[in-house]
């Protein structure tokens, strides 16, 4: 028997995150009626994850739904939403929710023009787009935006999908965004370009020397977040700017490598400095060794 609330659902753009989103409100009893991809990735995913599901042009994917998950690229949802009111086809009391990390419902702007309800949702994990994704979820908190009346609606949304709603103004949308992105995203940057330094000496499996200590590290880093200065160590927090110096010497060969390890040390040294792991003198000397402004000038 069908659950009480039960809603219709169109899936705009079946990527990676729509067909799994779409497939986690499946399976929380709503009926996914339609769904567009132009890719034969999506169609087959749609197949896949959606099944029931017609194949269908966005705008007759939101004709037919009551809730429409706008799943494109973040650089085209204002487009699409204006391209999809011009069309005539957002109406009033419709819910639409994107799944964006950067915006929040200011976004849907011009689906809000037509009476539409606008929700913004976005789950801090990485996505397959099978359907290993759904069993994921469970552990995924979801950044969930809207105006204070139909927030409720999105955190409902969010816990039938098996998330943990976390409650993010708009205007912190592209801070949470960057926060995300610097916090998982870059630490892959900072190991591949690690294992790739051992591997240009010869090291065969980098990731196995890597392994304990990158997990360790992040591990340490996350139990005591977000004032983790006690997990720091190497060079920078003990104040040998000679072994800073080596470093940067070794690295002379690889600039994209050497930026990094710049930048991120200055950071280092600047949480060092705020957590008392090290004092003003040394502090000092690893900004001249690494070369870069010292912050800390006139505070």
């Amino acid at each position: 028997m069908s659950r009480p609330g039960r809603l219709t659902v169109g899936v705009v753009g079946a990527g990676k995150v729509g067909a799994v989103l779409g497939a986690a409100l499946a399976r929380a009893g709503h009926h996914v009626v339609a769904a567009s991809g132009i890719s034969e990735e999506s169609r087959s995913r749609i197949d896949a994850l959606l099944p029931g599901a017609k194949h269908e042009d966005p705008e007759a994917v939101v004709r037919a739904a009551e809730l429409v998950l706008l799943a494109v690229p973040d650089d085209s949802l204002a487009a699409v939403a204006a391209g999809l009111r011009t069309l005539g086809a957002w109406r009033p009391g419709q819910i639409v929710m994107h799944a964006s990390g950067r915006y929040g419902t200011e976004v849907l702007a011009d689906a809000s023009a037509s009476g539409a309800i606008p929700l913004a949702i976005h789950p801090a994990m990485t996505f397959t787009g099978t359907s290993m994704d759904l069993a994921r979820l469970a552990d995924a908190t979801f950044a969930v935006s809207a105006a204070t009346p139909v927030l409720p609606i999105a955190q409902a949304l969010t816990v039938e999908m098996g998330g943990e709603p976390l409650v993010i103004a708009d205007a912190d949308r592209a801070a949470y965004h960057a926060a995300l992105v610097h916090g998982a995203n870059h630490v892959v940057t900072a190991v591949t370009q690690a294992a790739a330094t051992l591997a240009r000496m010869g090291v065969d499996e980098p990731g196995r020397v890597l392994g304990p200590l990158v997990h360790a590290s992040v591990e340490g880093a996350l139990s005591e977040a977000p004032g983790a200065v006690a997990t720091l160590t190497g060079p920078v927090v003990r104040g040998d700017a000679g072994t800073v110096a080596a470093h940067l010497a070794a690295l002379d060969g690889q600039p994209e490598t050497l930026a990094a390890y710049r930048a991120m040390a200055r950071a280092t040294a600047d949480l060092a400095l705020s957590g008392g792991r090290i004092g003003p003198a040394a502090y000092a000397d690893i900004i001249a060794t690494l070369g870069v402004e010292d912050w800390s000038a006139g505070s």
